[in-house]
């Protein structure tokens, strides 16, 4: 059965992310300096990780707030949500990030130019500028941040009201070891919305490939191997 309302939940959840992630990108490096620094990469993982905390819990009743394809795909598989409202999950996702993207370049044409408007840049120089390393850690970080997400959200027995609080500190994880590495994603949508913004399309295809696999093999894994047993015992 197609949800209209669940796909605005979805676009609205992947603006408030695309909006207020890069904006801090934007605030931290008009405060501190284009370079990264400590307390810009506290305030970027901050903002990241309170973003989704915050959406999952305000909209996790409504769509299941997967702001993210890498996300929605792996539940389409695992059959937790149909095709049809799985792809319409994924088109208001990437409508939501292009919307928020071009807002902030509405509002900062300037001072949002300066950092791609929160585009990732690609594989850092501690990668060697390497596309497959880049490509390895995305798959990786994307793969624990999918886990995190059935195993506090779908299982059945995960501590209820957690799932906002651990998702939201599992994003400001990733974004705290992998800004310096990737410019950590994790989110094919989250990284479309400001290249189209910014024209900067750099080693894109790493931030679609590395989260829909890594997501993939942990949505599978968790599915198989934890959440549907647990459902079993359950039923």
């Amino acid at each position: 059965m197609i949800s209209g309302r669940s796909w605005f939940a979805e676009a609205l959840c992947t603006f408030a992310l695309v909006f207020f992630g890069p904006l801090s990108i934007i605030v931290s490096s008009t405060m501190f300096g284009d370079s990264l620094n400590l307390e810009g990469l506290l305030i970027i993982s901050l903002a990241h990780g309170g973003a989704i905390g915050l959406m999952v819990y305000a909209f996790g009743h409504v769509s299941g707030a997967h702001i993210n394809p890498a996300v929605t795909i792996p539940m389409m598989i695992t059959k937790r949500i149909s095709i049809v409202n799985g792809i319409g999950y994924i088109v208001f996702q990437c409508i939501g990030a292009i919307i928020a993207a071009f807002t902030l370049k509405a509002i900062f044409p300037v001072l949002g130019a300066k950092v791609n408007f929160g585009t990732q840049g690609g594989p850092s120089d501690l990668l060697g500028n390497s596309a497959m390393s880049g490509f390895a850690l995305e798959l990786v970080f994307t793969f624990f941040l999918v886990t995190v997400i059935f195993m506090t959200a779908v299982h059945k027995k995960a501590p209820a009201g957690m799932y906002g609080l651990v998702i939201g500190g599992m994003i400001f994880l990733l974004h705290l070891v992998g800004i310096p590495l990737t410019g950590a994603s994790m989110n094919p949508a989250r990284t479309l919305g400001p290249a189209l913004a910014s024209g900067y399309w750099d080693f894109h295809w790493i931030y679609w490939a590395g989260p829909i696999i890594g997501g993939i093999i942990a949505g599978l894994i968790m599915h198989y191997v934890f959440v549907k047993k647990a459902e079993t015992s359950t039923a």
